[in-house]
């Protein structure tokens, strides 16, 4: 019992509530979409979707910053890394901590001192290179520079520190305590 709508074209089949298309109200008349299709959304379900949606992501993200806000209180577990005289002055290692993580870079830069940071530049992800006889550590993609002993950018498009592993070196051996993620 379907009919042509004005357009000729489109063939609309018979309104959900039965009755003919001359009964219905002028607005159906104007949009003669086919009535199953009709069902699927409405404005206000699109419109109520969006506001959810919405919701959810404003809801996550005042959750991730009250975790930031208030961080975290669990400590990782020590790792041991090296023995001291498995790293030579002036030569890095590349280890993981904790398991599974991204990779982080221990640098002996004197007989009794050593810093550890994450490898990844805070720019783009890039593994930095330490150059020990500046100590600066190098991003070799887009040039960044970080300052050996702090961790923190001195040159290049870089604005944030790099994340800094505690070590301990306790008999000889050095230990990864925990990360500090720093914003500045």
């Amino acid at each position: 019992m379907a009919e042509n709508n004005d357009y000729g074209s489109e063939q609309v089949s018979i309104p959900p509530d039965g009755r003919p298309m001359e009964q219905q109200p002028r607005w159906r008349q104007d949009f003669p979409i086919d009535w199953p299709l009709d069902e699927y959304i409405s404005r206000r379900d699109f419109v109520k979707f969006l506001m959810l949606t919405s919701a959810a992501f404003t809801t996550g993200q005042f959750y991730l910053l009250a975790r930031s806000a208030f961080g975290s209180e669990e400590k990782l577990a020590e790792k041991i890394i090296a023995r001291v005289e498995e790293l030579p002055v002036g030569e890095s290692l590349l280890f993981e901590y904790p398991d599974g993580s991204p990779a982080r870079l221990l640098v002996r830069i004197e007989e009794n001192v050593f810093v550890a940071y994450e490898q990844q530049c805070t720019h783009l992800s890039c593994p930095v290179i330490p150059h020990v006889d500046e100590r600066e550590l190098f991003c070799p993609c887009h040039h960044g520079v970080f300052d050996m002993m702090t961790g923190r950018p001195i040159q290049g498009p870089p604005q944030r520190p790099l994340a800094q592993v505690h070590i301990e070196v306790r008999d000889g051996v050095i230990y990864a305590t925990d990360i500090e993620e720093r914003t500045s």
